[in-house]
């Protein structure tokens, strides 16, 4: 930890070698991470080069109190985020285009349109999820996907009703959060 302070602190003066180990360090975490939401190969990559091209443009910014791999965490959310809304994007295009050859009702183009933006919120809330602390995570998901009630979940993982709630709370209050800043994205 104190070599990585060590490094921030280069880096925000500029230095190319406290890059290069900050970009050894985490270019695999990074990559995975992109793994996990992106299937092609080379995509993943253009992300990793993203990731850490902002990270260079934003060292001033960094400041080596805070934790870099929170920041390119963020950042690579982010840029998956838009790979993604841009692929939906050109997905709806296509899909718009044939529906205007095949048919001519408004109404049409609406559903398209409610349909890819269901499967991109299904998509980031997924992202959400997975963003979650291991514990909080699991929790959530035996609440939401296992249909477990609070105290079956304190029951299997050995918790007070209590932190069950708390936790479900909390995730609660982080994907609502969260999909608010998803709705000014997509008004945008």
């Amino acid at each position: 930890m104190v070599d990585e302070k060590k490094q921030i602190i280069l880096l925000r003066e500029g230095s190319h070698k406290a890059f290069q180990w900050i970009y050894n360090s985490y270019w695999s975490q990074v990559y995975n991470f992109a793994r996990l939401y992106i299937t092609s190969t080379e995509e993943s990559k253009e992300i990793v080069q993203e990731v850490f091209v902002k990270l260079w443009v934003s060292k001033h910014l960094i400041n080596e109190n805070n934790n870099i791999k929170g920041f390119l965490f963020i950042v690579t959310r982010n840029a998956i985020f838009n790979k993604k809304r841009n692929s939906l994007n050109e997905e709806y295009y296509k899909m718009s285009v044939l529906k205007a050859y095949s048919e001519s009702n408004v109404t049409d183009y609406n559903e398209v349109e409610e349909e890819l933006y269901a499967s991109e919120l299904k998509d980031y809330i997924d992202l959400l999820i997975d963003s979650l602390p291991d514990k909080q995570k699991k929790i959530f998901l035996l609440s939401r996907k296992g249909n477990l009630t609070n105290k079956e979940i304190a029951e299997e993982m050995n918790l007070n009703i209590k932190t069950v709630e708390a936790y479900i709370t909390k995730s609660l209050k982080y994907l609502k959060e969260n999909i608010d800043l998803f709705a000014i994205f997509i008004i945008c």
